[in-house]
């Protein structure tokens, strides 16, 4: 490596930004749903096309962590945007207010776009950051968090896109730009040389695991042969059914238990958008830095085991705290911050139980647990939302937030050496 000029691995970060900003994007779709009830949509439609999103996303994550080390994250990523942005123009240009072509343009083509590119900023930066895991994985996925806040903020109260041009022009202007700021991240998503490490890390050199990491490291087989695996899976499964089932509730619930405590309908909007939009997305964005800071410090089981009780905890009680303004603006921050830190203790849990090395590849399977968090908790809130009892939706899913950090307690390292190399082409 004598004389090979390395790239400064801070644009790792700046690339991974940009890209989850836009990936991000499927957030916002709370911001639409008042247009499309306005315009005939159910509740549980308007959750439809957000779960499958969810659900396409974690499929193809599967598909895309298989490619990665035989297309390259730059390809990739590439791909990512395009099709992302291309989901969203043609849902502009020929979706309408229509259920089911939006559902396709947006849940299905959309959701792909996202799960082609999402892995590969957290694969990256893991490679360029192996001294700070927590802390970069939380930044590569803060974009996904504060990408939110942006989009709905345009299309509502900062750019009224939506009242100023209709859905399908907002579609159309939203598809372009995921597609440009996509490709740009693009330019920074590479690996480093094989034997990189940075200046001055000493890894751990345990009796055995990989001689260059320290890392006991599996492949997707042998990870999916552990018991670890499934008591990951479930726990992510709960905290992001919660979050997720209250991210496509801010809106709609905050606006009724608002409208009920006596606030006019103009009020009750102007406040839960402000929720949903600033509160719940900044705390989401930042909570994803913090509590990937934090677990580099903590350690990633003590971590999560902290954020999903207290997950619980604040989504039990969210039907009370929704009634009162500022009360309403604690509780979507405190549900948004548990929430954005899935995103950066999932990837490096995966990483510390399975080795760091496959994580592109490894981490898909329990993003999958996302999906079906993704299915699950937004339905099951538009289930209970037209029989009226939104407050069940919430005690169920604190209930189960509950169950995962009991789950998490009992995870401990694997404790076989894997038997084939772990680093073979899979």
């Amino acid at each position: 490596m004598t004389g090979e000029k390395i790239m400064n691995r801070w644009f790792v970060v700046l690339g991974a930004i940009l890209i989850q900003l836009c990936l991000g994007a499927i957030y916002a779709w709370s911001v639409f749903t008042p247009a499309l009830k306005t315009a005939g949509w159910s509740k549980i439609e308007t959750q439809v096309v957000f779960a499958v999103a969810l659900a396409t996303l974690s499929l193809i994550m599967v598909w895309s962590g298989r490619r990665l080390a035989d297309w390259g994250p730059r390809k990739l990523t590439v791909i990512s945007g395009t099709v992302l942005g291309t989901g969203y123009a043609l849902a502009g240009l020929f979706a309408g207010t229509h259920f089911w072509p939006l559902l396709i343009f947006i849940g299905i083509i959309g959701g792909a776009g996202i799960g082609i590119g999402y892995v590969v900023p957290i694969a990256v930066g893991m490679r360029w950051f192996p001294d700070k895991k927590g802390l970069i994985t939380g930044l590569a996925v803060a974009g996904f968090g504060f990408g939110a806040m942006g989009w709905v903020k345009l299309a509502g109260s900062w750019g009224h896109f939506i009242s100023a041009f209709g859905i399908s022009a907002t579609f159309i202007v939203y598809g372009i730009a995921f597609a440009a700021l996509v490709i740009i991240g693009s330019i920074w998503m590479v690996f480093p040389p094989e034997d990189w490490l940075p200046k001055g890390y000493e890894p751990l050199k345990p009796a055995n695991g990989n001689e260059s990491t320290g890392e006991n490291v599996f492949s997707y087989r042998e990870m999916l042969a552990t018991r670890q695996f499934y008591l990951i899976f479930l726990t992510f499964v709960f905290s992001a059914g919660a979050g997720l089932m209250s991210i496509g509730l801010m809106k709609l619930y905050p606006m009724e238990a608002l409208e009920g405590a006596g606030y006019t309908a103009a009020e009750a909007s102007a406040i839960a958008g402000t929720a949903m939009a600033v509160f719940f997305s900044l705390a989401n964005g930042l909570g994803r830095i913090a509590w990937g800071m934090m677990s580099d410090l903590m350690g990633r089981k003590a971590s999560i085991i902290i954020m999903a009780a207290t997950q619980g905890i604040c989504v039990m009680a969210f039907p009370s705290m929704a009634q009162h303004e500022i009360v309403l603006y604690v509780g979507a921050t405190f549900i948004g911050f548990n929430f954005g830190g899935n995103f950066a203790l999932f990837p490096t849990m995966t990483a510390d139980t399975f080795g760091a090395k496959n994580v592109g590849q490894n981490y898909p399977f329990i993003f999958l647990s996302y999906g079906v968090g993704g299915i699950f908790g937004p339905i099951l809130g538009g289930i209970l939302g037209d029989m009226n009892n939104f407050p069940m939706a919430f005690t169920i899913c604190g209930i189960l937030c509950i169950v995962g950090a009991v789950l998490i307690w009992q995870v401990n390292p694997p404790t076989h050496v894997p038997a084939i190399d772990p680093v073979k082409k899979l």
